[in-house]
């Protein structure tokens, strides 16, 4: 990452984004800038979608004379160094600062953080356009990609291309309130500098290796967003086969062939269509691979609510209803979007798990037919 200029400039760090995974990310930022005040400010402001919150009594921090009284949650957090709503429990250093002003937050910043809703990217890029430091560098740990039927859009590649920065990408293996624990995981950062940023030849340590560092969450830098970026995506397709046959009951054995052939597919799509930045090896070596995709297959929210449907004898949109408040699963979504930018290039008969996901989540097959569909995988 560039230097800011002279040596007793120091980098700030903006976390965009204070939910579950947010939050959790600011927290280990703020204890890196505290632990390297040569690099960075010790503050770590972190824009929050202001919202209010009520405190129950059995709360550690009601106050008797506010009962029942709405706050802000930037004041809660701020008060309390905890963010009740979406990472109950969880002490956040008081470095920390909750700003409800995404322009406030990220001012003078020159490290930025994204972690919020894909939904919201275009909407918050468009409030800090131009208000920004032009030299900023920032790190996308929204999962997933964009998929229209004309093309695939890496989130990290939409923030830069909005902003005018260079955006990188961090996915893994990581389950926020393990992290947030302190359980031991492992993450995969995929940075591709700009040559302003590979002046020397030489790996010297840069802030980024800093900013994230944490003796609880291991890190490996590749090259190649996209592959990194794919998987985050991919594996939620893969999590719902997952479910639907947990849900059968038939065992480890059938869980493990979907797994084997979702990951096959994962790497055919990246290497059909992203064959020029995709690494092979960050499906099947790196946290954001293989291992993200055996989490999501073994606890994930689609994986959970895949089997929950199958159990229960209705549909994965009965399981959103019901259980998601109407919310929308990444895997539904996604099979959806992947299966539509096949079929608009005749290739959805090549990807035999991704295309029978999307068949059985809108009733043209049945999850007794995945054994059948996923032997045509495995045909030359």
């Amino acid at each position: 990452m560039a230097t800011l200029g002279g040596p007793t400039k120091k980098h700030k760090v903006t976390v965009i984004g204070s939910g579950n995974w947010g939050s959790t990310i600011a927290k280990i930022v703020a204890e890196n800038t505290r632990a390297h005040p040569n690099l960075f400010e010790e503050e770590v402001q972190m824009w929050v979608f202001e919202e209010e919150v009520t405190l129950p009594e059995d709360s550690k921090y009601y106050d008797a004379s506010n009962a029942g009284k709405p706050q802000k949650l930037t004041e809660v957090i701020n008060t309390c160094h905890e963010n009740v709503k979406y990472l109950p429990n969880i002490a956040l250093p008081t470095n920390v600062i909750a700003n409800s002003s995404v322009r406030d937050a990220a001012k003078d910043s020159s490290i930025l953080i994204f972690n919020l809703p894909h939904q919201f990217i275009g909407r918050t890029s468009k409030q800090l356009e131009g208000h920004i430091l032009p030299y900023a560098r920032g790190i996308s740990c929204i999962k997933g990609v964009e998929v229209a039927e004309d093309k695939v859009s890496l989130f990290s590649e939409w923030i830069g291309e909005g902003l005018g920065i260079y955006c990188g990408a961090l996915s893994g293996a990581n389950i926020a309130n393990e992290v947030a624990n302190e359980k031991w995981s492992e993450t995969t950062i995929a940075y591709d500098p700009p040559t302003m940023d590979s002046r020397s030849p030489s790996r010297n340590p840069s802030p980024s290796d800093n900013v994230s560092a944490s003796p609880n969450m291991e890190h490996k830098d590749v090259r190649g967003r996209s592959s990194v970026s794919l998987s985050g995506a991919l594996k939620n397709i893969v999590a719902l086969a997952a479910g639907f046959v947990e849900g059968k009951g038939w065992g480890d054995n059938a869980k493990a062939a979907v797994m084997r052939v979702g990951l096959l597919e994962m790497v055919k799509f990246g290497k059909e269509f992203f064959p020029e930045t995709v690494r092979v090896e960050t499906f099947t070596e790196e946290s954001a691979g293989v291992a993200d995709l055996i989490t999501s297959c073994g606890s994930g929210r689609n994986f959970r609510c895949a089997k929950m449907a199958v159990e229960r004898g209705v549909t994965v949109a009965e399981i959103e209803k019901t259980e998601l408040n109407g919310q929308l699963l990444q895997g539904t979504s996604t099979a959806k979007d992947v299966n539509n930018f096949l079929k608009a290039r005749g290739r959805d008969g090549e990807y035999q798990l991704f295309t029978a996901v999307l068949d059985i989540l809108e009733g043209r097959k049945t999850v007794d037919d995945i054994p059948d569909l996923l032997a045509r995988a495995d045909d030359p």
